[in-house]
């Protein structure tokens, strides 16, 4: 069994047809025997997206309640970060890195947990490559 670290941006692609991809998908198919690791703001990331795409009419709300139901029947595990954790680590990487605070904490998840991180944002994989943070590599 194995896991990795979720980023939010790989569980939207399964949301919208249109932004489906292979890498996305192999990262779905990897939690059909291991788990997926996300920071708190996660959830709060997503159901923004969906929302979002309600009111702009690109999904209906019978839709989006479908997508979040099948979000969370997935075997995801909620990393909680402290406080001093987002003052501290997730300021520092966001800084160091140039990235937003959001984007950070899944690097913060994936170095304290040791799991690869799987994400499209190409500015995550660059800072995941300096920082020694493997990245989810489809089978």
């Amino acid at each position: 069994m194995s896991s990795l670290v979720l980023d939010a941006s790989i569980a939207l692609s399964w949301c919208f047809e249109e932004e489906a991809n292979a890498y996305a998908d192999a990262a779905l198919d990897a939690l059909s025997t291991g788990n997926a690791v996300v920071p708190a703001l996660w959830a709060l990331e997503v159901a923004n997206v969906l929302a979002i795409a309600v009111r702009k009419g690109r999904i209906t709300d019978k839709v989006m309640h479908e997508r979040l139901s099948f979000l969370q029947d997935l075997p995801i595990e909620v990393e909680h970060v402290s406080i001093d954790g987002v003052f501290g680590q997730v300021v520092d990487l966001a800084t160091a890195h140039a990235l937003t605070a959001y984007d950070a904490s899944y690097l913060a998840v994936a170095l304290k947990r040791a799991l690869p991180l799987a994400t499209s944002d190409e500015r995550m994989r660059g800072a995941a490559k300096k920082l020694g943070v493997a990245l989810f590599a489809p089978k």
